[in-house]
């Protein structure tokens, strides 16, 4: 069994699937904060005394403390069932979960103004670029596709004056349809841009 996750947004969610790649348990919270004290009670509610034999982490970008949270769990739990822990991009996990094959692009609100934005191709689903943290001016300029998905999808059309947003939120349910290279990343963060705190001077 394989079990997916990831708290880089609002969304804290969980799949777990049998080995035949069929879904047998999901579980999708919204919540603006807490992820680091319902993720546990929660996997522990689907699981339902399972045990995966892998396990599938959202890596981001999105929120920084959501990040760690989700991350950290997943180590634990492949630290005590001794099974193997990859990563998932999160933005490609949004775009996996929307219907059409045509271009999409993936705009998540980051800090000071910027969005985390990435476009992709689909059928199959492939980055077009790395992602980026970028204001909504850079993004427009950035961005082509029609579609935008995702917590800043209203901002980046806003500023490009054009297009069709989607408030999405990443649901693990939709870590299988994700192509191999988006889903054997390092399980580690992916930020794109650096950190607010900065170390003091010596």
């Amino acid at each position: 069994m394989l079990l997916a996750l990831d708290t880089a947004t609002p969304a804290c969610t969980a799949a777990l699937f049998g080995a035949d790649g069929a879904l047998l348990a999901r579980a999708d919270e919204i919540m603006s904060r807490g992820h680091a004290e319902k993720l546990m009670p929660l996997l522990e509610r689907m699981l339902d005394g399972r045990r995966a034999d892998a396990i599938l982490v959202g890596c981001g970008p999105g929120s920084f403390t959501g990040l760690r949270v989700g991350i950290a769990a997943a180590h634990g739990l492949g630290i005590g069932w001794d099974v193997p822990v990859l990563g998932l991009s999160t933005l490609a996990l949004i775009a996996a979960g929307l219907p059409g094959e045509s271009p999409v692009a993936v705009a998540l609100t980051g800090g000071h103004g910027e969005l985390f934005v990435q476009q992709f191709e689909r059928a199959p689903l492939a980055p077009v670029a790395a992602v980026a943290s970028l204001t909504p001016a850079a993004a427009a300029a950035a961005i082509t596709a029609p579609l935008m998905a995702g917590s800043g999808a209203a901002a980046l059309v806003a500023a490009r004056g054009f297009g069709e947003a989607v408030d999405a939120l990443p649901t693990a349910a939709h870590a299988l349809a994700l192509p191999e290279a988006l889903r054997s990343l390092a399980p580690r963060p992916t930020y794109a841009r650096a950190p607010d705190a900065k170390p003091k001077a010596a």
